[in-house]
């Protein structure tokens, strides 16, 4: 894949997600939700929505990539369990990918 379509998947995927907490919020809202209550499950479902499109582009990323990617969704996920901040994680996993590409083994 090359990075334009890469970037198209992304920013296609991002406007979809945004699409449907906007209409979610908005239209749904105020004007079927009004009328009906979600039940526990339906609401977990959707405030894990954007959740699970940020994991398919990860596991698509694994998939598509080698021991690096792997190695830095690993460091992140292990920052984030220890930090519980998800800033100090991406950091974390993005530093390392990067130091990784950029700085030749020894």
């Amino acid at each position: 894949m090359s990075t334009l379509s890469t970037w198209a998947a992304i920013t296609v995927v991002a406007g979809v997600t945004l699409a449907s907490r906007l209409a979610g919020s908005f239209l749904a809202g105020s004007f079927l939700m009004g009328r009906a209550d979600a039940s526990p499950g339906v609401e977990r479902f959707l405030d894990g929505l954007s959740v699970a499109v940020i994991a398919a582009l990860v596991a698509s990323s694994l998939a598509q990539n080698g021991l690096r990617e792997g190695v830095a969704v690993a460091v992140t996920v292990l920052v984030m369990l220890r930090s519980a901040t998800a800033t100090r994680a991406m950091i974390a996993g993005m530093a390392l990918a990067a130091a990784w590409a950029n700085f030749p083994a020894m």
